[in-house]
């Protein structure tokens, strides 16, 4: 059973899925890159109230998934994700300053994907048969 998070007015259980992948899918990123980024982004959690649950990656993207509460707007959150990691990271390593000729780390787009709690087909199942 999954845990269940609780705050004043909800009872909840959100994850995302996010990917977020280098400018021009440059491979950049080493262990060290991925354990500043680590950092960065538990540090931003706390300050949504959301909570990050595994980072990981590879020299051209970052796998990240965040338990998050009903409360936060999600594009907002992946916005200062991807802003602050990039400033920080380029200030703290010149390797990735040097990378890019613009201050930019992160490709504009990413992925975003809800997981966790039962299948879709499990919730279809249950919402078709609750009595009207």
């Amino acid at each position: 059973m999954s845990e269940i998070y609780k705050n004043r007015h909800a009872a909840f259980n959100l994850h995302v899925h996010l990917i977020f992948i280098t400018k021009y899918r440059k491979k950049v990123l080493g262990e060290v890159h991925h354990n500043y980024f680590h950092e960065c982004v538990a540090e931003i959690c706390k300050k949504f109230d959301a909570e990050l649950k595994e980072c990981n990656g590879e020299a051209d993207h970052i796998h990240i998934l965040i338990q998050y509460p009903p409360t936060v707007q999600l594009s907002r959150l992946v916005n200062n994700l991807k802003s602050v990691t990039s400033r920080r990271m380029r200030g703290e390593f010149l390797d990735l300053r040097g990378a890019y000729s613009k201050p930019v780390l992160w490709s504009r787009s990413y992925f975003a994907g809800s997981c966790g709690g039962a299948s879709l087909e499990v919730i279809k199942h249950y919402i078709q048969n609750q009595q009207g």
